[in-house]
């Protein structure tokens, strides 16, 4: 199991000076990345960047929201929603709609394979067949593996693993959490 703090993550400015991002995971390298796992600080309206050939997945972590300008219409970004999975060639236009918010960004390089990102709910279960699965945390919580021992995560923390396919992971807690989960499926070489 690998662990990521975000405090621990250097941040670096925006080129439009609207944010700051950090940069938790470049999978299977940073040079080289399949999937791309990253935490923005959102402090003022404007464009995100361009990312042919990407498909992204987008969740509020904490804040307001945005209403992104998408090919398809406007679209509101709260943290009680669901992730928003979006094409990296959109670049859309982001309006904060009450303050900054801090984000969880999901990359995958549309050649690479297919990844999804979920909300995830206190005490139930997520088991995936994928190569690649990972828990965001904004609040600290235990995550159980299979029935073992619970592991202790900080808040704003990225748990993950490339190495098991298979078993069952699960929130161990009794209330709500702001959680996500994540998983990837690289495509055969």
């Amino acid at each position: 199991m690998n662990l990521v703090r975000c405090d621990a993550v250097e941040p670096q400015p925006w080129r439009n000076g609207g944010g700051l991002t950090r940069e938790l995971l470049a999978w299977p390298a940073r040079d080289d990345w399949a999937l791309r796992l990253s935490v923005a600080d959102i402090r003022a309206d404007g464009p995100f960047s361009a990312f042919p050939g990407v498909d992204r997945w987008f969740a509020v972590i904490e804040g307001h929201g945005v209403l992104l300008g998408l090919p398809e219409g406007r679209r509101s970004v709260e943290i009680e929603d669901a992730p928003l999975p979006f094409r990296g060639e959109a670049a859309p236009q982001c309006e904060l709609l009450d303050g900054p918010t801090r984000d969880l960004n999901l990359m995958i390089r549309r050649d690479a394979g297919r990844a999804a990102m979920q909300r995830a709910q206190a005490g139930e279960d997520f088991t995936t067949r994928a190569r690649f699965r990972a828990l965001f945390t904004a609040d600290a919580l235990m995550l159980q593996i299979d029935g073992s021992d619970a592991l202790r995560l900080p808040a704003f923390a990225l748990a993950w693993d490339a190495s098991t396919a298979h078993g069952r992971w699960r929130v161990a807690a009794e209330t709500p959490v702001r959680a996500l989960w994540i998983h990837f499926e690289p495509r055969p070489a």
